[in-house]
């Protein structure tokens, strides 16, 4: 299924939450809508769905009008993040809810409804949970409940709005890994909502990054991180520090780095990720002094807060293994110089 959105908007009493959007989604993509709190992500997700619609511009399904449709008319899968479970039933009865209401005519049979459910459960690691109730599972085991209970109608399309948002941080971890090989295996066209950027870089094939009701930037993963359409994503995905630089004609001076310029520019900002900047005991060509104020251990990397003439604080991150060869703890003078920067043109 091939979901297109052209020139959608909605507003909700005077806020545009959704500014004229283009979008395309490809057959068997897992998109990710990224985006601060706001940002309009979820208003879109459900405009895809049917549960909203929009005040102009359309959706299309497979290159058919679908803006108009009911939900129920649409053959789409929604996951909540609160799960949204009928806590009165057990989990198979949630699992079989939708398709025991569905039309007559289009009803399975009792033998059928039962054996798809125990698909279902054998598909998401719940096999004999079906006599259970949603308060004698765990969190986890609820989000699969409902992630079984969306693909019982057999949807053309799986909607998720922060599916793990709920959840702790290694149960978080553990369903994203099990949803990417769950998206592969069943070929399912997929979009999931979420302001976590780990989240949306591990998940998705495509990533779209949104800001006040508009898109701004659509890419791969590593194109998103590594190449950054503007300050906003550069700074929305992971960390980053800013740093005045200097023009000098077509370069710009940077902690002590010369860098090219696309053209010249007076005196800005420069962008530059925490595991980009090189710490040394020594001075180096190019390097810039710095004092130690703060090392915290973060399991895989170490984070090093320094202060530095003209700049507010510079965090950089290290490999524990680096950290020990360099030996540094709170108040050492040290040297750092940038691997490499983002300078965008001005506005």
């Amino acid at each position: 299924m091939t979901i297109t959105v052209k020139g959608v908007a909605k507003e909700f009493g005077g806020f545009r939450a959704v500014d004229d959007l283009d979008l395309i989604i490809h057959e068997g993509e897992l998109v990710a809508l990224l985006g601060p709190s706001g940002s309009g992500k979820t208003t879109l997700l459900r405009i895809i769905a049917g549960l909203e619609f929009p005040d102009r511009g359309q959706v299309l399904f497979n290159g058919d009008d679908a803006t108009a449709r009911a939900v129920g008319e649409r053959a789409v899968g929604f996951v909540f993040q609160h799960y949204a479970l009928f806590r009165h039933m057990t989990v198979f009865e949630n699992v079989a809810f939708g398709l025991r209401v569905k039309p007559r005519a289009q009803r399975p049979s009792r033998p059928e409804i039962t054996r798809r459910v125990h698909e279902l459960l054998r598909l998401v690691q719940l096999e004999g949970m079906a006599q259970r109730y949603p308060t004698q599972l765990s969190g986890g085991q609820r989000q699969r409940v409902a992630l079984a209970r969306a693909l019982a109608i057999e949807p053309r399309v799986l909607l998720l709005d922060e599916p793990f948002g709920a959840l702790d941080a290694q149960v978080r971890k553990d369903l994203r890994r099990w949803l990417r090989r769950l998206h592969q295996e069943m070929g399912l066209t997929s979009v999931f909502v979420t302001h976590d950027q780990e989240e949306a870089l591990e998940l998705a094939d495509r990533v779209v990054v949104m800001n006040k009701g508009r898109i701004e930037q659509i890419g791969a993963p590593a194109e998103i991180y590594d190449r950054p359409a503007n300050p906003f994503v550069y700074e929305f995905l992971g960390q980053v520090n800013r740093v005045p630089y200097r023009g000098e004609g077509n370069t710009a001076r940077v902690l002590g780095r010369s860098f090219a310029l696309e053209g010249t520019a007076g005196d800005g900002i420069a962008y530059v990720r925490p595991e980009e900047i090189e710490i040394t005991r020594e001075p180096q060509p190019d390097s810039v002094p710095a004092l130690v104020r703060h090392v915290t251990a973060l399991g895989p990397v170490i984070r090093i807060d320094l202060d530095l003439e003209g700049s507010d604080p510079v965090e950089v991150s290290l490999p524990p293994a680096r950290w020990r060869d360099l030996c540094v703890t709170k108040g050492d003078a040290v040297h750092l110089r940038p691997a490499n920067v983002r300078i965008f043109p001005a506005a």
